[in-house]
């Protein structure tokens, strides 16, 4: 990359599947070295399955919806999110997503780091 890279545009229809995690939907946006950004889709009432995201810090920005995430010991700690708010989850943070509201939960995920995106596990530790 360098100062006469262009910019580049990702239109909704540009967008591919990301990794799978069953109860979301991951829509890949950008992927460069060290980087990646997509939308990610939770339907109402809706638990995904645990997973991590390796070596990378994650930053996700509520755009619709309700998030409730699960992490911590045991998946004891819970964290409530709704439009407008922002996230952290920690590299390598073992958690899981649910949309407690009656509509679909839409939310910006941009991850830096490097290695695996997306590790499904069974569970979190129990502390």
């Amino acid at each position: 990359m360098n100062a006469a890279d262009p910019v580049r545009l990702v239109r909704p229809a540009d967008r591919v599947e990301g990794e799978h995690t069953p109860g979301m939907t991951r829509e890949q946006a950008i992927v460069v070295d060290g980087m990646w950004a997509g939308l990610v889709r939770t339907e109402a009432h809706m638990t995904t399955e645990w997973h991590h995201h390796a070596d990378y810090d994650t930053s996700i920005y509520v755009v619709d919806g309700s998030l409730r995430m699960e992490s911590g010991p045991g998946g004891a700690e819970v964290v409530e999110a709704g439009r407008g708010d922002f996230l952290h989850v920690p590299k390598g943070a073992i958690h899981r997503e649910g949309n407690p509201g009656d509509e679909e939960c839409r939310v910006i995920v941009v991850r830096a780091g490097n290695g695996p995106a997306v590790v499904n596990v069974d569970g979190p530790a129990s502390g």
